[in-house]
């Protein structure tokens, strides 16, 4: 007789994976059922696959009973960090546990006890007995448990895993797993681990030393000097985690192992459940007499098939490329992605094109590989010409009637646009992620395939390598291109069909279609415009800077009483705290003083010149590494021109960022700042123009909060900050405009009468005065904190004029200071979050409103916070300055009408410098 073989189902992580692979769906009684009709699907298939197999002779599936466990007694942050369950998944945690005994399998939690220690206690109580196990999950924590007699099978990618799995991932066998695992923390669990330590680190430690206690008794003769002392100063961090990541394996069993027999499937209950469920097609497959029709919103469709990566096609040869062309054409849509030899989207050579037009049915075109006689192929491999794809490809890409999806979309319309193609319609699932879920994660395809999907991508260093050895991705090799390309589309489709049914269930409709989606071929164009940097300038910049930097060394040293090294942290708060002796000096875990922005400026305010002059040191430094030196490297050769890369779902407000040179960042109100703006050039015979908002968060504060009072004064065009300190002090000078000024702008970012203290360099009472009697003069001001604060607490998010949603989970934090950085978030995010989505609608309206006046010609190059810098024909520029003007004053219409004007000043110069 064969030995038993038990099967422990990871319930808990089957209950994700079901919620993100279906849209939110409701049963026939109307109630979310998304997740259980996932659930039960995943499970089915599982049953089935297992009964044609030599499947288990015992079954069980394991929940978690409670979110609080001993681990949560012995380190009270551990999994703090985790945001609670989706409220429409609550519902659904017991009609899971009916699927499962649906199937007539026991289902077993235990409070106190998480779902990870229940399988372990059965693993070994199974093995003790002489019994098979296998595990199915493919969560690393259970990764530990595996040994001679029980594996895992990971369903999501249909693979048996063993202690090669772990030694290939981890580095380490899998009963050294759990060292790996404590040395280098966890941050979704919350297990702190060791500051420094990743995987790889982690591993070689594990490798060369033994256990965690190993590890700490040789930190000090490890050479790495940063990696010593985290070892050293976070060694009780280490010795919890290694208590946090290990399984409990010795708990009485809840039900005896006799009683997990799996007695086949008996159709009679699940039958039951599916008629109750109203789980059409399910019943279908199970045979007999079906319910009435459910409700138009229940549930009647499939789940998308597993990712099966040798499904994906190659496309060599003209008639495949057609046969797929007329499956987009029939499917209606078709998500597309390019792949390059680079990320420069100016400079960089098209390599290849993936499409796909359903789950799992997806295809790779190469046009580029191989072709600069590189050693790795020694013939190009065969391919189709770019211009005839490309050329095929157009009509398809640019049919109104066939929706195109990508991830990112902004670098495929730049690379399609210079080749000729103008891809419309489309949708862009990053931005999808972006308009939905603000705050709550990353908006790239990992962390989206992985939250939605519970699918891990192919990385892009598995195929190109890292590091000296990488190669670009036109070296690929066609099995591997494809696989990796391909899954990209296959990916974007797959989210695309999540994501998309939600605008409209949670309201992001209105900000999607009216400032996000159309922007992207706005910011495409002005990516590939780029701006003009005078490099002769950069460089007498950098000289004069590096001299200055120099001269400010000599002087720090002096006023210091010797040399020290400057840059370093360590250094610089001896000197300053011991050395010199100063007050308020305070270490961090590390036991170095902190020498952080704040603690300078407070000791700069304080009278102390070698803060000042640190500070002064800083940003010089800072200016001449980031702006003038790297801009000289990041000039494009063929054009000229800076080309910055717009993040359009990087701030989570809903601001643009910006990268390759960062821009945002170049000071606005220094001399230092503006004579690195004068480096940025207009092209011979033409002129930069900047327009820039005008208090636009005051102004919408004003709307807002409803505060008559501050709308009349933009109505008449008061000077705001005047008013104010005519409110509050009763007098208006010098000093009392600039304590009203930040003021206003302090009370908009939610600080304390702490941080105003700080600020105006008066004491807390003082402070705390001040804004109680800005809240007496402005009520409104008040009132719109309390109902921000409000929504906050009570959804989680707070909301711009469009509808943008802001989520800030730290609201649910257990620690106070979290709460509080949320709330402060929060007081301004809705005002921040609206000002970004009007200058977006500027940038959208922006061009057809040039076009309308003949200026189609005139250009915009940058945008930066509240400014928009335009490059125009020196005689054009008055009149695109009246248009720009226009256009931007009333961007916010007609979707919201705003109760103050919209303030906009426009400059003219030769230089960006000369135009703001």
């Amino acid at each position: 007789m064969a030995a038993n073989h038990l099967y422990l189902v990871d319930g808990s992580g089957y209950i994700f994976r079901a919620y993100h692979r279906l849209p939110p769906l409701t049963n026939r009684h109307g109630v979310p059922a998304g997740a259980v009709y996932g659930f039960t699907t995943m499970m089915w298939k599982l049953v089935d696959e297992l009964h044609r197999a030599e499947g288990p002779t015992h079954m069980a599936v394991i929940f978690d009973a409670s979110s609080k466990t001993f681990r949560n007694d012995m380190y009270d942050q551990y999994k703090a960090h985790r945001p609670p369950p989706p409220e429409d998944l609550v519902p659904q945690f017991p009609l899971i546990r009916d699927a499962t005994r649906a199937f007539s399998i026991p289902c077993i939690e235990e409070v106190g006890l998480e779902a990870d220690d229940i399988i372990a206690c059965y693993a070994k109580a199974a093995l003790a007995a002489g019994w098979k196990v296998t595990i199915v999950s493919s969560d690393k924590d259970l990764m530990q448990l595996i040994e001679p007699g029980l594996d895992m099978l990971d369903t999501m990618n249909n693979r048996r895993l063993g202690p090669e799995h772990v030694i290939e991932k981890f580095g380490v066998p899998p009963e050294q797993l759990g060292d790996v695992l404590a040395l280098m923390g966890d941050s979704v669990d919350n297990v702190p681990g060791v500051p420094g330590i990743g995987p790889k680190t982690a591993s070689e430690l594990v490798r060369t030393y033994g256990d965690v206690e190993a590890v700490l008794a040789a930190a000090e003769q490890i050479k790495k000097p940063k990696l010593r002392q985290s070892l050293i100063d976070h060694a009780d961090n280490a010795r919890l985690s290694r208590e946090l990541v290990r399984l409990v394996c010795d708990r009485p069993l809840p039900e005896p192992l006799d009683d997990l027999a799996l007695k086949g499937l008996p159709p009679e209950p699940l039958r039951a459940f599916l008629e109750d469920m109203g789980f059409r097609s399910l019943l279908a497959k199970l045979g007999g007499p079906q319910p009435a029709a459910a409700p138009a919103a229940s549930i009647d469709e499939e789940v998308d098939p597993p990712f099966v990566h040798k499904d994906y096609e190659t496309v060599v040869d003209e008639a495949a490329l057609d046969r797929w062309i007329a499956a987009a054409y029939a499917a209606t849509q078709i998500a597309v992605d390019t792949e390059t030899d680079g990320i420069d989207c100016v400079r960089a050579k098209l390599v290849g094109i993936s499409l796909a037009t359903a789950p799992g049915k997806a295809c790779y075109i190469p046009l580029g590989h191989g072709l600069a006689g590189d050693d790795l192929l020694a013939e190009p491999p065969t391919q189709l010409p770019a211009e005839l794809v490309l050329a095929k490809l157009k009509p398809l890409l640019e049919d109104p009637s066939i929706l195109k999806i990508g991830q990112n979309l902004k670098y495929d319309l730049i690379m399609f646009r210079r080749h000729g193609v103008d891809v419309t319609p489309y949708d862009d699932t990053m931005l999808l992620s972006y308009d939905l879920d603000a705050g709550l994660g990353g908006h790239g395809m990992d962390d989206l395939a992985k939250r939605h999907l519970d699918h891990a991508c192919i990385e892009f260093k598995t195929v190109c390598g890292t590091g000296k050895t990488q190669i670009s991705f036109d070296k690929v090799a066609l099995p591997q291109a494809t696989e990796y390309a391909a899954e990209d589309a296959d990916v974007t489709l797959r989210l695309w069909r999540r994501l998309k049914p939600r605008l409209a269930r949670e309201k992001a409709t209105r900000v999607y279609e009216l400032v996000d989606r159309p922007l992207v071929p706005v910011i495409a164009e002005m990516e590939r415009a780029g701006i003009l940097v005078d490099r002769a300038e950069l460089a007498r910049l950098s000289a004069e800077f590096g001299g200055e930097i120099q001269r400010l060394e000599g002087v720090i040293h002096e006023a210091a009483g010797g040399p020290f090294t400057i840059g370093s942290p360590k250094q610089l708060g001896e000197v300053l705290f011991e050395r010199l002796g100063l007050k308020g000096g305070r270490k961090g875990k590390s036991g170095v003083y902190s020498t952080d922005v704040n603690e300078m400026e407070r000791l700069a305010g304080e009278g102390v010149a070698v803060a000042r002059l640190v500070l002064e040191w800083r940003q010089l430094s800072k200016l001449k590494a980031t702006y003038t030196d790297a801009l000289q490297a990041q000039i494009n050769p063929e054009t000229g021109r800076v080309h910055t890369s717009f993040g359009l779902a990087t701030a989570q407000t809903g601001r643009l960022s910006s990268t390759d040179p960062n821009l945002q960042n170049i000071p606005i109100r220094t001399e230092t700042g503006r004579r690195i703006r004068d480096a940025f050039v207009a092209a011979p015979g033409n002129v930069l123009l900047s327009a820039d908002y005008s208090q636009i968060e005051l102004r919408l504060a004003a709307h807002m909060a409803d505060v008559p009072a501050l709308q009349q004064a933009f109505a008449r065009g008061d000077d705001i900050h005047n008013l104010t300190a005519q409110e509050l002090f009763g007098e208006v000078n010098r000093d009392t405009r600039g304590r009203a000024k930040t003021i206003n702008f302090a009370i908009l970012y939610g600080i304390s009468s702490w941080g105003l203290a700080g600020r105006l360099g008066v004491d807390r009472g003082e402070a705390q005065a001040m804004i109680d009697r800005y809240f007496e003069r402005f009520p409104g001001i008040n009132r719109y904190i309390a109902d921000t604060l409000a929504e906050l607490r009570e959804h989680g998010y707070v909301t711009t004029l469009f509808g943008r949603k802001t989520h800030l989970p730290g609201i649910k934090a257990k620690t106070v200071g979290e709460r509080q950085a949320a709330e402060r978030q929060a007081i301004n995010a809705p005002i921040q979050g609206t000002s970004a989505d009007i200058i977006k609608r500027a940038m959208v309206r922006m061009g057809p409103a040039l076009a309308a006046a003949g200026l189609g010609h005139v250009r915009m190059l940058l945008q930066v916070h509240d400014e928009l810098v335009f490059e125009a024909p020196e005689a054009d520029a008055p009149a695109a300055a009246e248009v720009i003007r226009e256009t931007m004053a009333r961007a916010a219409e007609p979707a919201v009408t705003l109760s103050v004007p919209l303030g906009v000043e426009v400059g003219i110069g030769k230089s960006w410098g000369a135009a703001h």
